[in-house]
């Protein structure tokens, strides 16, 4: 018998879609097209589709631990990211499982996708919540992955430009000590889709072109999951940003219809 291929495991720790557009269901889509096994807990459960979230039900801490603690026991995840987390208990859950992790030097690769606002506006993390994740996860973090409007809160300023971009992605840096990309792609009047990766030293522009005629969900989350599988194949954090934002990028261009929305490609 050949000796079977030995795959690295990643893991998402996020919300559900019922739509299947975002949040877990995305992140495991993406995981598999890189070639990486995606293990997942479930933060939360949602009743959504691409137009509204309709409803959300969290998970319990105790629950939402034992996931985490079950992959770990025996699938060793080289690299993990976080999505929506919702409540203030399972991101302070999340926090000081990996916290322990750190003080045993058995940390992996982590990418926290700050998941403040859904596209249709419904508010997914609270105050008080994110005072948590601020404090106790962005800490912890290999890598911080928010949009225009998170970016915004996590900076305190506003950003309407590349330069502001590239100012809040420093001052992120400076206030949690984490690598930082912030994902412009709603910067008003942009030619392209641009984000900034900033960690301390090295500083990247990533650009693609806006691909026209199409409205997209789970964009955020399937870009920082590419980064998440990019990185457990061993490549660095610069090297997996730009895979994750080729990855997007395409997965947007090869779009196609579900009803009346559109799904990204390239699964």
């Amino acid at each position: 018998m050949s000796k079977r291929k030995l795959r690295p495991v990643v893991l998402t720790i996020a919300g559900s879609d019922s739509g299947g557009g975002a949040g877990i269901q995305a992140d495991l889509k993406t995981f598999a097209a890189l070639g990486v096994h995606g293990a997942s807990a479930i933060a939360c459960l949602t009743a959504q589709n691409p137009r509204r979230v309709l409803g959300i039900e969290v998970c319990s801490p105790k629950i939402l631990r034992r996931q985490i603690e079950a992959v770990f026991a025996e699938l060793n995840p080289r690299a993990v990211k976080t999505g929506m987390l919702f409540s203030a208990e399972n991101v302070k859950v999340v926090a000081q499982f990996f916290r322990n992790l750190k003080l045993q030097a058995r940390i992996p690769k982590l990418i926290v996708d700050p998941v403040l606002l859904s596209t249709s506006g419904t508010t997914l993390l609270g105050p008080s919540a994110l005072k948590i994740l601020q404090e106790k996860l962005l800490p912890l973090a290999t890598l911080a992955t928010p949009n225009l409007s998170e970016a915004e809160i996590l900076s305190g300023q506003s950003i309407s430009s590349a330069e502001e971009m590239r100012a809040a992605a420093q001052k992120i840096h400076s206030r949690f000590g984490c690598a930082v990309l912030v994902k412009g792609g709603h910067l008003k009047n942009a030619r392209d889709a641009m984000d900034v990766f900033f960690d301390g030293k090295t500083e990247l522009l990533l650009s693609a072109p806006f691909v026209k005629g199409l409205r997209t969900h789970g964009t955020g989350c399937t870009y920082s999951a590419a980064i998440c599988a990019a990185l457990a194949l061993g490549n660095d954090l610069p090297q997996a940003v730009q895979i994750g934002k080729e990855f997007v990028t395409t997965a947007i261009s090869r779009s196609y219809k579900i009803g009346n929305h559109f799904a990204l490609g390239n699964f």
